[in-house]
Order: C-alpha cells, then sequence, then structure tokens
C-alpha cells in the first residue's frame, strides 16, 4: 500500500524534480517507509512506499523493466500475482525481485492496456510506455485505491490524493458548485467530480491513456445484474462460501503483521472466523466502542473474539474528539460527511499499534442488501405499485404538503412516505440515499447559489445509474446504483483516507470482484428474504457464527453525533459554524443555519446530520481554500 503522484509534460512544464518531492511529502503518511522519483523529458513519476511484500529495496518504486523501456509506480496489492508470475515465466520473462509490482510490469510488456482485466486486486497504477511515449493510469474495478487528475487539456497531474496535485504551480482552486450540490446531498462527492473544477477522478473500473494525442479513458469493466442464476439456495450458499474462502486466504499473504477490524457484526465476524480457519495463530482483532450503549458493539466483538479465540484489542473512544476533528478530517482533501469517519480512524489508529495489514468486512451491505435502506425502499416500492400514477402524482404530494405543517414525528414520517410514493422508483430510492431534503437546501441555500444551479439537481446521479443497471428488477437496480456510487464514493474513501492516515493497509475479501460479480447472478429475493437482510450470507456462515450475531439488529459504525452537537462539540462547531470569515457564508444563508443550529440544541428536531455536513465542510475549506 502506497501513495502516488507525478505529471506529464509533453507541452506544459508541470513541474521538476523538487515538485514530485513536495507532491510525495504530502502524502508521506500512505507510504512512510520509502520514496522514488523518475523525470525524464516527458513524465515525473513519485512513490510513497509502505513495504508489506518483499521488504527488501528491490521491491522500491518506481520500478523499471529489465529493458528500461517501462517504469511504474503503483498503489495497492494484486493478491493473484503468484499465478500471474509463473504464466510469465512460464513465455520466457525473469524477475529480480518477488514483488507484485514487477509482475504488473512483465503483463503490461506482454498484453498492453488489456493487462488490466488480468489482475485481481486493489490498485491505481502509472506506467510509463517510453517506447509510445505515453503513460498509462488505471483503477481497480471496484474503486477501493484512489487516483485523481488535473488536466489542461493537454497535460495531466496525478496523485493518491488531491493536496499532492495541489503541490503543482497554478493548479487552480475554484469550487464545482454542482459538486458542492451533490455533496450536501450524499455526504461526499460521486465519483468522477471532485470539489474543484478540472481535478476529476478516474472512475472505478476505467483506464487511461495520455499522449502528445491527446487523453483516451476506457471502461473496461462492470458488474452485470442480467443473468440471474437457477443454482438452489444449498448450492448457492455453497459456493458463495467457498469463494469467501479461497478471497480471505488470498488476502493474508504478507510479509509484515496483519490482523482484523471487527465490529461484532455479520461480515466482519465472518471474515475473521475464516481468518481463524486459516491460521495456525490467534488471529490479531481490533475494535472500539463509544461510552453510550446505543453505539457501542464492543460486547458483540468479544463473543467473536471469544469464539475465534482471537489475540483481541478494544478501545472507548473517551478522547476529546473537538481537539482532534480538524487533524482527522484534514486527510479527506475534499467535503467528506460520513460520521463513521471518526470510529474508522480510531480503529484504524488502534490497529496499527499491532499490525501494518487488516482486513475488514466492506462490501458485504452493498452486495447481498443488508441496509435497513433496501428493505424500506422495497417495501416503498410494492405499495408504489398499488397504486396508479395519476393517483401518486395528484394526491400523494398534496397530502404530504399538509402533513408537513406539523410538528410531529409521525406526521413528518407519514410526510416522507406520501412524498417518496409520489416519485417514479428511481427517484424515490435517490431520496432514501439523501440527506439534504429540496425544502431544506431552498431554506440554506443563498440566492447566487441557486441561480447558478437551476439547471441541476443531484437526483440525475442515482438516477443514471439506477437506469443504466441492465435488469428490471428495482432491488437489484439499487445495489448496483451503490456499487457505482456509494460504495466507491463514500465506504471505500472513508477507509482508504482514515486507514492511510494512519500507515495501514485493508484489504476487504468480499470485495473480490469474482465475488461481487457472483452476488449479481444470486437471485434478490435470496440476498432480501421476507424481510431479512443479508438472507444467503447469514445462511453461508449459520454454522460459523452465533445466532446473537446473525440475525441482531444492525447497528453500523456510527457516532452519537446528535449528543455531541449540544455536549462534546458544541463549542468547537458553534466557533467554527459562525465565525466572521466562514466558507459557508459564500453559499448558505447563516441566518437560517443559525436558526437550524437553535432548534437542534432546543432538543426539537435533529439537525445533526446537516449541522456535521456543515462543520466538515467548513474545515475542509479552512484548510484548503484559505
Amino acid at each position: 500500500m502506497c501513495g502516488i503522484a507525478g505529471f506529464t509534460r509533453f507541452f506544459n512544464p508541470f513541474g521538476d524534480q523538487s515538485t514530485l518531492e513536495k507532491m510525495g511529502h504530502v502524502i508521506r503518511h500512505r507510504g512512510p517507509d520509502a520514496r522514488g522519483i523518475y523525470l525524464n523529458d516527458n513524465v515525473g513519476l513519485c512513490h510513497q512506499r509502505l513495504s508489506i511484500i518483499d521488504l527488501s529495496s528491490s521491491g522500491n518504486q518506481p520500478m523499471f523493466s529489465q529493458d528500461n523501456n517501462y517504469s511504474i509506480v503503483f498503489n495497492g496489492e494484486i493478491y493473484n500475482f503468484p499465478e500471474l508470475r509463473k504464466e510469465l515465466q512460464a513465455k520466457g520473462y525473469t524477475f529480480s525481485s518477488h514483488t507484485d509490482t514487477e509482475v504488473i510490469l512483465g503483463l503490461y510488456q506482454e498484453y498492453g492496456a488489456e493487462c488490466i482485466s488480468r489482475l485481481n486486486g486493489m490498485f491505481a497504477i502509472a506506467l510509463w510506455d517510453n517506447i509510445k511515449k505515453e503513460l498509462f493510469l488505471a483503477r481497480d474495478r471496484i474503486g477501493k485505491k484512489p487516483l485523481y487528475y488535473y488536466s489542461d487539456g493537454q497535460d495531466i497531474v496525478f496523485a493518491s490524493e488531491i493536496k499532492a496535485i495541489l503541490q503543482v504551480d497554478n493548479i487552480p482552486r475554484e469550487i464545482q458548485l454542482d459538486a458542492l450540490y451533490d455533496y450536501f446531498t450524499y455526504q461526499y462527492i460521486p465519483d468522477p467530480k471532485t470539489i474543484f473544477k478540472n481535478i476529476h477522478k478516474l472512475k472505478p473500473g476505467c483506464w487511461m491513456i495520455v499522449s502528445r494525442d491527446g487523453i483516451k479513458e476506457k471502461q473496461y469493466w462492470d458488474v452485470s445484474f442480467k443473468d440471474v442464476s437457477a443454482r438452489s439456495q444449498q448450492e448457492t450458499s455453497e459456493k458463495l462460501l467457498n469463494q469467501l474462502r479461497e478471497s480471505t486466504q488470498r488476502r493474508m499473504i504478507s510479509d509484515v503483521p496483519l490482523g482484523a477490524f471487527l465490529s461484532g457484526g455479520v461480515d466482519s465476524s465472518a471474515v475473521v472466523g475464516l481468518m481463524a480457519e486459516n491460521s495456525s495463530k490467534p488471529v490479531t482483532t481490533c475494535s472500539i466502542g463509544f461510552d453510550s450503549k446505543k453505539y457501542d458493539e464492543v460486547q458483540y466483538a468479544k463473543l467473536i473474539a471469544g469464539k475465534f479465540s482471537t489475540d483481541h484489542h478494544e478501545l472507548t473512544v473517551k478522547e476529546n474528539v473537538a481537539a482532534h476533528i480538524e487533524d482527522i478530517v484534514s486527510y479527506f482533501d475534499e467535503p467528506f460527511a460520513d460520521p463513521s469517519l471518526i470510529p474508522t480512524y480510531y480503529v484504524s489508529k488502534l490497529a496499527r499499534q499491532e499490525v501494518t495489514v487488516a482486513i475488514a468486512g466492506d462490501g458485504g451491505d452493498e452486495n447481498f442488501a443488508g441496509y435497513e435502506k433496501y428493505s424500506v425502499d422495497n417495501f416503498e416500492n410494492r405499495l408504489r405499485n398499488l397504486f396508479p400514477a395519476f393517483i401518486r402524482n395528484t394526491l400523494f404530494q398534496p397530502m404530504a404538503q399538509l402533513l408537513s405543517t406539523q410538528n410531529n414525528v409521525l406526521f413528518r414520517k407519514g410526510c416522507t412516505l406520501l412524498d417518496t410514493l409520489s416519485k417514479t422508483p428511481e427517484h424515490g430510492f435517490f431520496l432514501s440515499n439523501s440527506f439534504c431534503t429540496d425544502k431544506l437546501w431552498d431554506q440554506l441555500a443563498n440566492q447566487q447559489l441557486k441561480t447558478n444551479l437551476q439547471d441541476y439537481h443531484p437526483s440525475a446521479i442515482t438516477e443514471s445509474y439506477y437506469h443504466q443497471a441492465d435488469t428490471d428488477d428495482h432491488l437489484s437496480k439499487i445495489l448496483y446504483t451503490d456499487i457505482k456510487t456509494y460504495l466507491p464514493g463514500d465506504i471505500l474513501v472513508k477507509v482508504d483516507r482514515m486507514s492511510m492516515a494512519n500507515s495501514l493497509e485493508v484489504r476487504a475479501p468480499i470485495l473480490d470482484y469474482n465475488i461481487v460479480e457472483y452476488a449479481a447472478q444470486i437471485p434478490p429475493n435470496l440476498k432480501l428474504h421476507h424481510g431479512e437482510k443479508k438472507y444467503i450470507l447469514k445462511e453461508s456462515f449459520k454454522a460459523m457464527l452465533p445466532s446473537d450475531i446473525l440475525y441482531r439488529k444492525k447497528m453500523g459504525f456510527s457516532v452519537p453525533l446528535a449528543d455531541w452537537f449540544r455536549t462534546e462539540i458544541k463549542d468547537f462547531a458553534e466557533t467554527k459554524l459562525f465565525q466572521a470569515d466562514s466558507g459557508l457564508a459564500n453559499y448558505f444563508q447563516i441566518k437560517e443555519l443559525k436558526n437550524i443550529w437553535e432548534t437542534h440544541q432546543a432538543g426539537n428536531r435533529d439537525y445533526s446530520t446537516i449541522l456535521w455536513s456543515c462543520l466538515m465542510f467548513e474545515l475542509w475549506f479552512q484548510e484548503y481554500m484559505q
């Protein structure tokens, strides 16, 4: 696991060796073990190394082919590299290291850009082809590893994190207003946009070639829900378990200490169980909790730790969170408001004290319908289908408007349901994914911002992916949408930044692309089965995990946010949100934000979500725009 950065300079001298050194310096947390730089007339490459496989200097990057025609910087892990290495050796290739990086070089020499479809792993790759004079960039299928780039239309600057791109002189820092709207709607900014104009994310499952002839981008992978398997439930369950065993085993290859995140939920517990099967010594597990029992899962983590006799470590977060928020948030180079970033940071910090690699359970919810929103949305869609469109369009919306005037929790829920039912299925799912309603946005956004965005609405992102899915099944469509948006834009960004902030590599067996493709073929009714979420995944682990783990109510990696705004972070947040030179004042009506703040403080309504989004934006603005 590492950090990469660089630029082309076919037409514009974006930088020199000192620029590359600065780019590497600001992402050294991603790879503190070594730095390497390569510079020629056409390209500059920089690499920060976190040593995982082949700890010797032979694994340092940039790495060069034996004929020096190809050079690479690479962030990630390739889990099938031993097989690929043997394949290349049979073709006459020789290797001077034991790294997966050198295998990628050989594959590119043999297959060109198409080599990327042969890799099983998480990766962001920058490879300079000195024969063709072109830079090849690629990102893994699911989007576990980040890759950002700035383009002036001729050359590009790229990096694992935006902060490295901003080390290059004259990169403009102008806010992309539709991305700002996306952020407050989703709590993150979906690919390929970033908060900055002209800085983009290379989308998951895509590669790009940059040369004097221009920039070419291609999608090399997508997940299909078209072909539904006819296997029996038992066959489906057994194959899924076998695939997860193989995927977990692959991710346990390491030349440094390895452990696991353990929340006590189904996914992390299953991964720990599979690791225990494949380990000759106790698995190192790490958990964190909070003083509030409502948000504390430590008891369930202890249950699993005891069952599998792990070397268990736990931490209850009692630190002054307000004193650390600014430092933690600084690792996100654009606004990011998923509050579970806080526990993810602390569990990464705890794990790094014991191991260099942690295995996590990410991906179970998106692949197997584990979130509550899926069952709610599925129920709402069944209700929607009971009523003709003209009734929903003419009656439900006025009824929702009437209920919205009542200050009562049940009325507000009724208003939300009627409003959702009056919409199309894809827009209904957008509302399930949205953290800022149109009404709240209209209340907060100033007139200039509304005018600039009058032709844009963030729902277009959700609805576009919903229609892109190659299936007519509603549940499959919304799972596809989240796999393309929420998973890479929120979950994987959070895990990457918070683990890398602590120089920790995190691997996710459930996000092996073979499992993602297999899960897409499983009939929807085996994922959400009579209201039971992740049904087939739970069936697969029935013999391994206690029922207290399999069938308890999902808690999620949550924090007591509403309480924090009234106690723990109240003074800090109030100072940041309402300071005279706040960034929010450029876009929001601060008087309206104060009204929301006061309503939350009085306990009349919970506005912690929008307040947290505002606080995260303000902290980002102060760090990057002032």
